[in-house]
């Protein structure tokens, strides 16, 4: 029989017996939070962030996900393991899943994006203009949808390549393709529609071009198959995680917004789920892959250098954000808001976040979501 049990993040569908799912389940009341090249320009925030009024749109309800409480070193029961890039608890297959790394568009017509409450680590940044866009990174999560697909920029292969994941993309800009691409050929697995074939990837009819290329989970773990990729993570380092701590001990709220000049990010803390929802201009973002309200477990913005990228096309002024080196950030997780640094130390380092103290930082299992953010983009917290 199919179940669809919760592990923290999200649900997952196994293929199990009744006996199975039992025994499963029982032991899963045990689940514990084990854990624990050359620099570019450092970027430093010029104001802190201030109080705004709560977002006058409440998240539509959803099934609140099942907490992972923090019992001590109960070992997992068989067949399970913690993902290597959120820390969710998960079958070994999914645990340890060779990661999708997929370019998604956030222009207007691009909304809602497919797949973004099934990824393990979402990353928003500037693009071209006042757009900005994604990159959902998936592991154990399967998403029936993913998209728009978009085409690739330098920075976000960098960040591909600290998981050495599998990247997908529809072409993207020269620096990117002609450059830093095939410089990154041995930490990445390229997967480009436009450069290669679009094994993957389809057109849907609902959309207009170039705002209607898509795929899924299953499509793109077969390709991995036809293009010689491997199926699992390749051995890199991981972050630190932890389980989420008592109801008891968590703040009632707290409101977060991100001024991107296409709509604020906006996320809602929910003490009851130990999870923060998130809106777009106001308003609650639902996936459209599963109908699900998109939440994320711990948020993190990086504030880091935007500046013209100098291989840009001779018509075009493209953004590069400077993404080694180190710089602030801001952590949101359980309610509350650590001042953080975030250093980098070469493009296919894995980015990493510490405290005043100079102790790495912890997050909490489930979905991250990367906010980054040049200084001049507006914070507000209440």
């Amino acid at each position: 029989m199919i179940k669809r049990i919760w592990t923290g993040h999200r649900p997952l569908v196994i293929a199990v017996s009744a006996i199975a799912v039992v025994a499963i389940l029982a032991a899963s009341l045990l689940l514990v939070a084990a854990s624990g090249g050359t620099a570019r320009a450092s970027a430093t925030p010029s104001a802190t962030a201030t109080a705004i009024p709560s977002p006058t749109d409440s998240p539509t309800p959803f099934i609140s996900p099942t907490p992972t409480p923090d019992l001590g070193p109960t070992p997992l029961p068989a067949g399970m393991a913690y993902a290597d890039l959120d820390g969710v608890a998960a079958p070994v297959d999914l645990a340890h899943r060779l990661p999708l790394a997929l370019m998604i568009d956030d222009q207007q017509q691009a909304r809602p994006q497919s797949g973004i409450s099934s990824a393990s680590i979402v990353y928003q940044a500037p693009a071209d203009g006042d757009a900005d866009r994604y990159m959902f990174v998936f592991q154990e999560g399967t998403a029936t949808d993913i998209g728009p697909v978009r085409s690739a920029r330098p920075y976000y292969v960098y960040w591909a390549a600290e998981y050495k994941a599998m990247y997908g993309h529809f072409g993207g800009d020269a620096n990117a393709l002609q450059r830093v691409i095939p410089a990154m050929a041995k930490n990445i697995y390229n997967m480009d529609d436009l450069n290669g074939g679009s094994c993957p990837y389809r057109r849907i009819t609902t959309r207009v071009s170039p705002h209607n290329a898509y795929t899924t989970s299953a499509s793109l773990v077969s390709c991995l198959v036809k293009k010689g990729y491997p199926a699992t993570y390749q051995n890199l380092p991981t972050r630190p995680f932890k389980g989420d701590l008592p109801v008891i001990e968590r703040p009632a709220s707290q409101v977060i917004s991100i001024a991107y000049p296409t709509g604020a990010v906006g996320y809602q803390f929910d003490p009851t789920s130990d999870s923060y929802l998130r809106l777009v201009s106001g308003k609650p973002e639902i996936d459209p892959a599963n109908k699900q309200q998109v939440f994320g477990r711990s948020i993190i913005v990086m504030y880091q250098t935007v500046s013209i990228d100098p291989y840009s096309e001779y018509d075009h002024a493209r953004p590069d954000v400077a993404n080694v080196g180190s710089g602030k950030a801001l952590i949101f997780q359980e309610g509350s808001q650590i001042v953080a640094t975030w250093k980098k130390a070469s493009n296919t380092d894995l980015t990493r976040f510490y405290d005043s103290s100079g102790a790495e930082i912890e997050l909490v299992r489930g979905e991250i979501f990367i906010q980054s953010i040049p200084t001049t983009y507006k914070v507000t917290v209440q």
